[in-house]
């Protein structure tokens, strides 16, 4: 049974960092891209990073670009987000999600994703 946890979530004052976790299981962990997303009140849901199954690539949203970094430990099952410099506008609940199929290099989309976590909320407000 496919799971995906997140962690890490909680209220940070702009310019604060907080590092979010997403522990996997029920799969073969470094066989799958791996992104994070999230989704705001009343918008639509876009990807802020992603990272390829061999954890060499990488990509981000614009606005997030110098600020974020995915990274994953396939050690641990695990994929993170570091998020420095927030900002308000960064406030989401974010999820990890799993590419639809094993060895999916460079899954940007939406509908390259079949498995989501529950999410965690991020509030950056002073």
């Amino acid at each position: 049974q496919v799971q995906l946890v997140e962690s890490g979530g909680g209220l940070v004052q702009p310019g604060g960092s907080l590092r979010l976790s997403c522990a996997a299981s029920g799969f073969t962990f470094n066989w799958y891209t791996m992104s994070w997303y999230r989704q705001a009140p009343g918008t639509e849901r876009e990807l802020v990073a992603g990272i390829n199954y061999d954890g060499v690539s990488t990509w981000y949203l614009e606005s997030v670009k110098g600020r974020f970094t995915i990274s994953r430990d396939n050690a641990k099952n695990t994929l993170y987000l570091q998020m420095n410099s927030l900002k308000p506008e960064d406030t989401a609940v974010y999820r990890c999600a799993r590419a639809k199929r094993t060895f999916y290099f460079n899954a940007r989309g939406l509908n390259d994703y079949d498995f989501w976590g529950q999410g965690t909320q991020v509030t950056v407000s002073s």
